[in-house]
């Protein structure tokens, strides 16, 4: 029986740090700093207090209870220099992720930040905070090459991921986005990451440096993700060495063509009344 079968059998209600699986392919650069502190939580410590006592990020992390009513939670990191941590898997992944990117999670913050400061805390973030918010749950860093990437920006699955699979051996992949680590943990098809791009010139021992240069407000504003169902990457899950797999054109969605829509008084006949 398939593994994801077996695992889609024995779904965990509310899984939480003790359900992670380190083994998995998406968590190799992680394990190494994640699993330590993961048996410290499962042993019974708080959460913020392990992950703190590791000090292994810039910040510290502390009680959500630290986090004044009102105030915005980034902007009482980038004022505090500490992180409001809930129990659970999702602020625990963003914990980790401050300690495999220290630079770029500060550039994101100081990115949050300053739009508060210019726009203030609304129910529309503004493009930037949006942009800036999606990669901090949900990227994916790929270093792929041109061909790989014109595929998998296009939307030719097939082409991306069966045609050229024997470019995914050495594609170099970073898990960034905390949210898309936290579905992994119990993993279904449709989960889909937005990639961002690295290019071949970074040195992997580099990538925190490029990428908080990389990630600026005025790129951010204009979005350049491609989304991924993640599952499909090759030799990250058992079942995509089928290749079936990718038939499935409700996960492995054609690209959409945008149709600009007209007003109607674009027609010489057909004016907007005075």
């Amino acid at each position: 029986m398939p593994s994801e079968v077996r695992q889609s059998m024995a779904v965990v209600a509310n899984p939480g740090v003790p359900d992670i699986d380190w083994a998995a392919p998406w968590l190799a650069d992680w394990c190494l700093v994640g699993e330590p502190i993961a048996q410290r939580v499962v042993a019974g410590c708080l959460q913020a207090q392990a992950l703190t006592e590791a000090g292994l990020a810039p910040v510290a992390f502390v009680p959500q209870t630290e986090l004044p009513e009102g105030q915005a939670y980034e902007d009482f990191i980038f004022a505090k220099g500490q992180v409001p941590t809930r129990e659970g898997l999702h602020d625990f992944f963003n914990a980790l992720c401050w300690m495999h990117f220290p630079l770029a999670k500060r550039q994101l913050n100081r990115i949050q930040a300053t739009e508060i400061a210019r726009q203030g805390v609304g129910q529309v973030r503004g493009p930037v905070r949006d942009a800036a918010t999606v990669f901090d749950e949900n990227a994916l860093l790929i270093q792929p090459s041109d061909a790989l990437w014109a595929a998998l920006t296009e939307h030719r699955w097939q082409d991306a991921l069966l045609g050229l699979r024997h470019e995914w051996t050495h594609t170099r992949l970073w898990a960034f986005g905390h949210a898309a680590l936290e579905k992994l943990v119990q993993p279904y098809k449709s989960i889909t990451v937005h990639l961002w791009r690295v290019p071949q010139t970074v040195a992997p021992a580099d990538i925190d440096i490029w990428l908080a240069q990389d990630l600026s407000p005025e790129k951010l504003a204009t979005k350049p993700f491609s989304p991924l169902p993640v599952l499909g990457v090759p030799g990250w899950w058992s079942a995509n060495a089928a290749p079936a797999f990718y038939d499935d054109a409700e996960v492995f969605r054609p690209r959409r063509v945008r149709v600009p829509v007209k007003k109607p008084y674009a027609n010489a006949d057909i004016v907007p009344s005075a």
